[in-house]
């Protein structure tokens, strides 16, 4: 299962007001090839479940995820933060054996 924070809640929907978005969109969370740690996270608003996919809802947001990404992303928590340490989508991730500088990559 993958669950979102308070904060992170909190600024999907204000993004999702603010490009238009209605209530049937939620979030795809995805794992891509890719980073300076081997895999990266793919984040996008979504209307539609897609053939094979994990649902998930946490905090009434809907959350979709592919049958491959789910495998890295079980037991994740999407988180917001805008400190001064640093701005945006955080995942915090219990799978991740390490992570880059940026977080925004990992590896299993």
């Amino acid at each position: 299962m993958v669950t979102v924070s308070e904060q992170a809640k909190n600024k999907i929907e204000e993004l999702k007001a603010k490009e238009g978005k209605d209530g049937s969109h939620g979030i795809r969370v995805a794992v891509q090839g890719g980073g300076c740690s081997g895999l990266m996270y793919d984040l996008e608003f979504d209307a539609s479940e897609r053939e094979n996919d994990q649902v998930f809802e946490d905090k009434g947001i809907k959350i979709f995820v592919d049958k491959k990404s789910i495998l890295y992303l079980i037991g994740t928590e999407l988180d917001f933060s805008d400190g001064l340490n640093g701005k945006g989508f955080q995942f915090k991730n219990p799978n991740a054996s390490r992570t880059c500088g940026c977080g925004e990559s990992f590896a299993v």
